[in-house]
């Protein structure tokens, strides 16, 4: 079963080379303005805001969710569980893993130099492995690696590598702690902090 809005494009053209038809499997739900190149492959429940688009030669594992007006450009592998939030683009050539999440404003980068011809050929994205955490406006630099349940604290600029479970942030982002390491979130919170936004009509 799916749940397409009207304003979608699926399998559109591709003019680099002659690829073949856009895969998308079951159960998806893709919201006005998605755009999905062919050449691609994505799994079961898969999850659009308004305004995405996806490259060709993406291979998206299953219940991956991405939301408005993020790009994932051309040969990127992402993981089950996914999840990427509004405003981000991702870089040709980036692999994330299963579970990982990003944050708003996230931006990958995948050419060392721009404008050198030898760099365009030898681009590459990051890698993000299981379960990282990138923070709201992070900027992450070509071949870096991100361990495995790392979290990288907001508008951090990464230019190296981070280890798994580690706590990153600043421009150039470095470690700090372990995650395991962080103060509970209820010790740092008072209550009446806490606030929800209703829309309630008085009577």
């Amino acid at each position: 079963m799916t749940n397409h809005d009207e304003n979608i494009s699926l399998n559109y053209t591709v003019e680099r080379f002659d690829a073949d038809d856009l895969v998308l499997g079951d159960d998806s739900r893709l919201r006005s303005g998605t755009i999905l190149y062919a050449g691609s492959r994505i799994g079961a429940g898969f999850t659009t805001g308004h305004n995405v688009i996806v490259r060709e030669e993406c291979d998206i594992a299953d219940d991956v969710s991405i939301w408005s007006n993020t790009i994932i450009d051309y040969g990127c592998r992402i993981g089950a569980g996914v999840k990427i939030h509004s405003n981000c683009y991702i870089a040709q050539h980036t692999i994330i893993e299963d579970g990982a999440f990003l944050a708003p404003g996230v931006t990958i980068a995948n050419d060392l130099y721009p404008g050198s011809d030898r760099s365009a050929e030898l681009m590459t994205g990051p890698v993000i492995e299981a379960g990282a955490q990138i923070g709201a406006g992070v900027t992450l630099l070509p071949y870096v690696r991100i361990g495995a349940g790392a979290l990288i604290g907001a508008g951090s600029v990464v230019s190296r590598d981070v280890p798994p479970g580690v706590v990153a942030f600043g421009n150039p982002a470095r470690g700090s702690k372990k995650v395991d390491d962080l103060q509970p979130i209820d010790d740092r919170i008072v209550p009446e902090q806490v606030r929800r936004v209703t829309n309630e009509v008085n009577s």
